[in-house]
């Protein structure tokens, strides 16, 4: 049987011929690309005279068979997961990962990558560093009986990182709201009704069901009027996880702290954020620290205004309406009258695509002889200001009840000069009505902003081509993205009502920007909470680790020594259905969302002053998008803005100026 996953494909760009694959392919694939990468390590080892080409730049080619069988299967695993799925990740995940252990603690390969002749240039002295130091964290430097100790470690938690995202996505599949009738969900729009019946009738069951999303505070309690039905919402979404993922999170993180020590750390948290701009994982908690204060009082403000709206002291499931309604009340407009405004296609073309070609140049055009792995998913191909072919993108937005939650931007292939190969990307988000919330626009935007990371790459080496960087450096460009979505002239192209083609009045534009600030304590705070959690897990040892027992305790403990114990406040996510920081390699990186929103408020700052819109998008291109990991960090951010970063438009924006970070 021919395997297409064990050949280039022939499409354009590289893009993975997805009527031709089958789930049974992946397997056999996976053999050979372990045995194809084996091979080539044993050629580069075998060199008389060891050169960068024939050591360095081998290594990064090695390995195209495993890359192209990896990217197509979690690809699709997290787009449409199924019990099959599930069973093969299962298998592979533990070959993968003592596969991975034994290419990095290949003495003979480390030998010969830490003593080559390094070229002069930024990239490869980058690169040079980035390898040697991906040895030494998978063991390199150990002796026989760390080693085995380590790839045990590896291993485990590889296979606990997948149960935590399958035991999730069978909760939150199972804990799917059931109501019997239309009327429990007042308040919805008929399109997100729609969708519920539709779900129920998807499921074999009578009635409507009413999907959970990821974080804690699910939207329908924003607009959901009977408050039975927001109690049942919350309470679902709060006990996925609680018995499924319980000792699974208690014995990962007993694991990374005792992996730590072996690499020679205090803590997981030590061994991550030493990669990140952040630096130390005591500079990432003073930030938190310093500005959860702020966001506490805050956020009690808020709770107060909005009980004293509904005239009765507010928990945690009715906060959100009453909040909604509040900002009704001073704005004249809810956020269900704002939605036909925002028509996914719209949004998608004549906003997010509009503002990448002001800025950028690009032009994005359909590709409709190109076909996705779902007759739903659209493939977009993205050309330069000069009509030279940049790569693809895969936009894949529908809700369904296989897909895991979130929203999130991936590859099936990376640019690189090294290798000719060109990106395709794929966003993915879940949304069930094609009016979209003010939230769900940003998304949309967000998730561009790192689709254009990868797609205007420019770089030598895989290992630095497009989002393979820092955490905390990640989430500057996808944040940045999001500031266009409200800019007056590119929200006028792109918001007309869904019927009547009327660009949105000014009364709703004023309010949408009067929504952008509203609720910045609780945003704040409930972020927050999250990051001190994820970095509370992760700041523990090996005997501080061994002695938890009791999840809820531990969180409450971490949320007050924070000063973030806001009566009826909910951390965004909390540890049982983390899937950032234990399925989706965020641990000990939550907090990168607020240290990125520092450089996205300052750097967006900076693009407010410029007179040339095209002529900033460039150079914001040039010194970033275009960058990867090929360049320092700090440095390209300086020479972006002219100065050091400055967290001062991050507490403005945030209604947090005056903070004890405010300095």
């Amino acid at each position: 049987m021919t395997n297409p996953l064990c050949e280039p494909s022939t499409l354009d760009y590289g893009l993975p011929p997805f009527d031709t694959i089958r789930l049974e392919h992946v397997e056999p694939a996976i053999d050979a690309g372990v045995a194809q990468q084996r091979a080539e390590i044993a050629a580069i080892c075998a060199e008389t005279e060891p050169s960068w080409a024939n050591t360095v730049e081998a290594l990064e080619i090695s390995g195209a068979i495993l890359r192209r069988a990896t990217a197509w299967f979690f690809n699709l695993q997290g787009t449409d997961a199924t019990e099959a799925f599930d069973d093969v990740a299962a298998r592979i995940i533990p070959v993968l990962s003592a596969h991975e252990d034994w290419l990095y603690q290949h003495d003979e390969l480390y030998r010969r990558v830490r003593g080559v002749d390094v070229p002069e240039d930024e990239q490869s002295r980058r690169l040079h560093r980035l390898l040697c130091h991906r040895f030494v964290r998978r063991g390199a430097d150990l002796n026989a009986e760390g080693r085995a100790r380590l790839n045990e470690i590896n291993e485990r938690l590889a296979v606990l990182s997948e149960q935590f995202g399958r035991n999730l996505l069978a909760d939150t599949q199972a804990l799917a709201v059931a109501v019997d009738t239309a009327e429990e969900l007042d308040g919805l729009s008929e399109a997100r009704i729609a969708a519920a019946r539709q779900l129920a009738e998807d499921s074999g069951r009578e009635g409507y069901l009413l999907a959970l999303e990821l974080p804690s505070t699910q939207s329908a309690q924003e607009v959901l009027t009977n408050p039975a039905t927001r109690h049942q919402v919350f309470e679902a979404s709060r006990r996925r996880g609680a018995h499924s993922n319980r000792d699974v999170l208690l014995e990962t993180v007993r694991l990374r702290a005792e992996r730590a020590r072996l690499l020679g750390y205090d803590t997981h948290a030590d061994v991550v954020i030493e990669q990140e701009t952040a630096g130390s994982a005591d500079a990432a908690r003073r930030l938190l620290t310093d500005i959860a204060p702020a966001a506490s009082a805050n956020a009690a403000a808020e709770l107060k205004l909005a009980s004293e709206l509904a005239e009765q002291e507010l928990d945690a499931a009715d906060w959100p309406y009453y909040a909604a309604q509040l900002r009704q009340r001073d704005q004249g407009v809810t956020d269900e009258q704002l939605r036909p405004y925002f028509h996914l296609s719209r949004v998608l073309r004549d906003g997010v695509f509009y503002a990448a070609h002001l800025l950028y140049g690009i032009t994005v055009i359909d590709r409709p002889d190109l076909k996705a792995y779902r007759d739903d998913v659209k493939v977009y191909e993205v050309l330069d200001h000069d009509g030279e072919g940049l790569g693809l993108l895969l936009t894949d937005y529908r809700a369904r009840a296989s897909k895991r939650g979130g929203a999130w931007m991936s590859t099936f292939t990376e640019q690189a000069e090294l290798t000719g190969s060109r990106p395709v990307v794929v966003n993915v988000m879940s949304v069930s009505d094609n009016a979209l919330t003010m939230d769900e626009v940003t998304t949309v935007f967000h998730e561009f902003g790192h689709a254009l990371h990868g797609l205007l790459s420019d770089v030598r080496y895989p290992s630095l081509s497009g989002t393979n960087v820092p955490r905390d450096w990640v989430e500057f460009p996808s944040q940045i993205n999001e500031n266009w979505a409200f800019v007056p002239e590119i929200v006028a192209h792109y918001a007309r009502h869904e019927e009547t083609g009327e660009p949105l009045p000014e009364s709703y534009l004023k309010a949408v920007y009067a929504q952008r600030q509203a609720g910045q304590g609780f945003a704040t705070a409930e972020y927050l909470g999250a990051a001190i959690i994820d970095l509370a897990w992760h700041s523990l040892n090996s005997e501080q680790a061994a002695a938890i027992e009791d999840i809820e305790a531990f969180e409450q403990a971490a949320l007050a020594d924070a000063g973030l114990d806001v009566e009826a406040l909910v951390p965004r996510y909390t540890s049982a259905y983390f899937n950032h920081i234990f399925a989706g390699g965020y641990s000990a990186g939550y907090y990168s969302y607020l240290w990125a929103e520092a450089l996205d408020a300052d750097g967006f700052s900076w693009f407010e002053q410029q007179s040339d819109l095209r002529a900033a998008g460039q150079r914001f291109r040039d010194l970033v998008l275009s960058r990867g990991a090929a360049r320092d960090y700090p440095t390209a951010f300086e020479e972006l803005v002219g100065r050091p970063r400055s967290v001062k438009a991050l507490l403005a924006r945030r209604g947090l100026a005056g903070s004890a970070v405010d300095n």
